[in-house]
């Protein structure tokens, strides 16, 4: 009786587990004596219009109030984050990148796949960096769709905004100003389009990503900054 209580029981958490991430991509773990909260930034960050159904995406307003528990909660003791984006909402997402920079948990990010546009400021946001060597970074200037002005005020506006993601990045990675200047007007190498494409050795190289390795890799400095901490 106390057998079948107990798978019971097993299969009521396993259900819940499997819900909980597919309803908020994020998991709960112990990493040996620390239990760290796993986030996922996938696909497409959704801000405030809502993206086809056919696309991935990654929905703001349910990473912020996430970001706002795992700060306040006593019994996470860190934050690792999983990026593989696509770009999306340049302020939704930068505004995730704001808090996660803010936080004064151990965070430490890994970059699977790409993190594309507005991936940058997120990957650079944790106070640890790691990607992969199969991975990319991909920088470009600010874009958008839809209707757009021909007046200089639209000019400046665009401006005025790359202007604040080159200051977040710069201050919260290791490369300069002028050289992520230099990538973001590359001509040279993306067909019909300006900017760069950055391999995970060469990322680490330029200052942009703190360092190359594994989930063990990130897992390992993860829990060493929670000790020390």
């Amino acid at each position: 009786m106390n057998i079948k209580s107990n798978t019971t029981e097993n299969d009521q958490e396993t259900t819940t587990l499997y819900e909980h991430i597919r309803d908020t991509g994020s998991v709960i773990t112990q990493c040996g004596k620390h239990k760290i909260h796993c986030l996922t930034i996938i696909g497409e960050i959704e801000g405030h219009s809502v993206l086809p159904p056919q696309s991935k995406t990654t929905k703001y307003e349910h990473i912020i109030p996430q970001l706002v528990s795992i700060e306040q909660d006593s019994e996470i003791d860190g934050l690792l984050i999983i990026l593989n984006t696509v770009g999306g909402d340049v302020e939704a997402g930068l505004a995730i990148a704001e808090l996660i920079a803010g936080m004064k948990k151990p965070t430490v990010s890994l970059v699977l796949g790409g993190g594309h546009s507005i991936g940058v400021p997120l990957a650079v946001a944790a106070k640890r960096s790691f990607i992969v060597s199969s991975a990319t970074m991909t920088i470009h200037p600010v874009r958008t769709t839809g209707l757009v002005l021909g007046v200089p005020q639209t000019l400046n506006y665009f401006e005025r905004m790359q202007n604040r993601i080159t200051k977040f990045v710069t201050e919260n990675s290791g490369i300069s100003e002028s050289a992520f200047t230099e990538l973001l007007m590359n001509t040279g190498e993306l067909v019909t389009d300006m900017g760069s494409v950055i391999e995970g050795q060469k990322a680490v190289s330029i200052g942009l990503i703190d360092e190359l390795g594994n989930l063990s890799d990130v897992i390992k400095c993860l829990c060493s900054m929670i000790d020390k901490q």
